[in-house]
């Protein structure tokens, strides 16, 4: 065995500069605490990265190759500070550092300081698309066992508002329509903890807490929670709480806490910071919370390269894996106008052409009912701007705008832009009766921000193999000098522009100034408070079973 190390020694001193060796070395050695390298030794010990460590830090690492297990600072404190100085005093004979360098570092205590928890990005959707498309690449074994290095294009930031911005947009769009009443009852329990602990947590909840009813005040409930603490729920919280009645309609006004929740009543709450000074008592306040049955998903990408920036596909992962961004195949409604309007635009129609909003009616052949398309404020306007037609979401000049451009140019402007891979050939099809995803849609909305260019969503950009070889880019231009040092007179290298143009880039433009007034004077006015330069577009269909 020695013979063959001192070959190997050999081979290697040939093949690498004694730095590389070194280094090699430095980054594989087993150093205690389950650090392989002196990176995470210095992560385990003192919670710092190598170039934060001082001299003193520096030298303990030093130390340890010889045997980690005997200078470990928890178990020998005494051995391992020994060891740490003879190393600095090593330093010092062999000129790295000065005496009073030395002489610090030497009087210096040896403290150590446990690695802090690591941040998780937490993004299920996204990770579970991410693992789907490898899968599909390079199959299962590739995928688990060959060490592939994957560089998302996730935004740790965005993500974050996105999850936030979610799932309170379900939470209160779902408390308008009423409350269905408590998970459980306990009425007849004694030990309401005991009790309490045998409900069934439903999955999702995320930070809110399983709570009982103890007693009820017309002003406010008291409430037991699952953690052991006492708190309550005041009447202002709980006016939401109107009875949901069939048909989204609901019951009557709430006066009084009793008319939301009985004792016993098992419940979901979320803690607040205030306090209620109301009371002699100053318990903690809780609101009301129920898990909402409507759902959901959200998509934020970069409309120049298609990377995707952010995705939620649902409430909660813990309650449903299916992923809304991507996999649920939904109707767009009034949000496919747009590319009606495109098309319209891309043959010599413009935003001020005069459209006739007017009853439309066609025979749908024998035996079949006629077909009679309504705006949704089920008036007629006459002639109108093509722009005030898609600011205000009419529906009878869209059909009219179809029939006169013809179908076959609007399902060629929906195939260019991805939304749908078939043919439809009906009328109805410019009303968005057509099944797309959001990813889709999305993506094609990108394309009239760019300036009508081809992008691809993304939500990879590189994947590298065990050795560091890159084995996919989603960017995959050329560029020589990208990764190579630039004097200051050199220009910035110039990278060619591989997307499609399917889109006259001044018909893009006029449609995204077009969405600007849907936000600034049309359907979506609600959002123009947030005071930015906003463009889009409402969709809803089938008495707002999609939205």
């Amino acid at each position: 065995r020695k013979i063959k190390e001192a070959i190997l020694a050999f081979r290697i001193e040939r093949a690498l500069k004694k730095s590389r060796i070194l280094e090699l070395y430095l980054n594989e050695i087993y150093l205690g605490l389950g650090s392989y390298g002196v990176a995470a030794a210095a992560l385990n010990y003192f919670n710092k990265s190598l170039d934060k460590l001082t001299i003193a830090e520096a030298a303990f690492l030093a130390a340890l190759p010889k045997a980690p297990n005997n200078y470990n600072p928890f178990n020998y404190p005494e051995a391992a500070k020994n060891r740490r100085n003879w190393v600095i005093n090593r330093m010092f004979v062999d000129g790295v550092i000065t005496k009073h360098e030395a002489q610090q570092a030497t009087e210096s205590i040896l403290i150590t300081r446990k690695r802090e928890e690591a941040e998780y990005v937490v993004a299920e959707y996204f990770a579970e698309e991410v693992r789907r498309e490898l899968a599909n690449r390079y199959g299962q074994k590739t995928l688990y066992r060959e060490g592939l290095v994957v560089r998302t294009t996730l935004d740790p930031k965005y993500q974050k508002i996105a999850d936030n911005s979610l799932r309170l947009g379900l939470i209160d769009y779902d408390k308008r329509h009423g409350w269905r009443g408590p998970i459980a009852n306990l009425k007849d329990s004694n030990d309401w903890i005991e009790a309490l602990s045998k409900v069934p947590v439903p999955s999702g909840i995320g930070p809110w807490r399983l709570a009982v009813v103890r007693d009820v005040y017309p002003e406010f409930v008291k409430i037991g929670v699952d953690d052991g603490n006492i708190g309550q729920i005041s009447l202002a919280r709980l006016k939401w709480a109107r009875k949901w009645q069939k048909g989204e309609r609901l019951g009557p006004s709430v006066k009084t806490a009793g008319d939301v929740l009985q004792l016993g009543d098992v419940v979901l709450v979320e803690k607040i910071s205030q306090k209620d000074f109301n009371r002699i008592e100053k318990i903690e306040s809780y609101k009301l919370r129920q898990l909402p049955q409507v759902n959901g998903a959200i998509i934020a990408l970069d409309p120049h390269t298609g990377r995707v920036l952010a995705m939620s596909g649902g409430f909660s992962y813990q309650r449903s894996e299916f992923n809304r961004v991507n996999q649920a195949f939904r109707q767009p409604g009034s949000a496919f106008k747009p590319f009606v309007y495109l098309a319209a635009l891309e043959n010599n129609f413009t935003p001020s052409s005069l459209i006739l909003d007017a009853p439309f009616v066609i025979d749908q052949g024998p035996g079949k009912p006629k077909w009679r398309p309504a705006n949704y404020t089920k008036k007629f306007y006459g002639p109108s701007t093509m722009r005030l037609g898609l600011e205000k979401s009419r529906n009878l000049m869209t059909v009219r705008l179809a029939q006169k451009i013809g179908l076959d140019k609007i399902s060629d402007f929906a195939r260019k832009f991805d939304i749908i891979e078939g043919s439809p050939k009906q009328l109805s099809m410019s009303l968005g009766t057509i099944e797309t995803t959001l990813l889709k849609l999305t993506a094609a909305y990108a394309m009239l921000v760019n300036g009508g260019k081809h992008i691809a969503p993304t939500l990879i950009d590189r994947i590298q193999d065990r050795n560091g070889k890159t084995v996919f880019k989603h960017d995959n231009r050329n560029c020589p000098k990208c990764f190579v040092s630039l004097s200051t007179n050199e220009a910035i290298p110039a990278v060619k522009d591989n997307r499609n143009q399917i889109a006259d880039p001044a018909s893009a433009y006029q449609m995204v100034s077009m969405l600007e007034g849907v936000v600034k004077r049309g359907t979506g006015k609600r959002i123009r408070d947030l005071g930015r330069p906003l463009a889009g577009k409402t969709g809803t269909t089938n008495q707002a079973l999609d939205t």
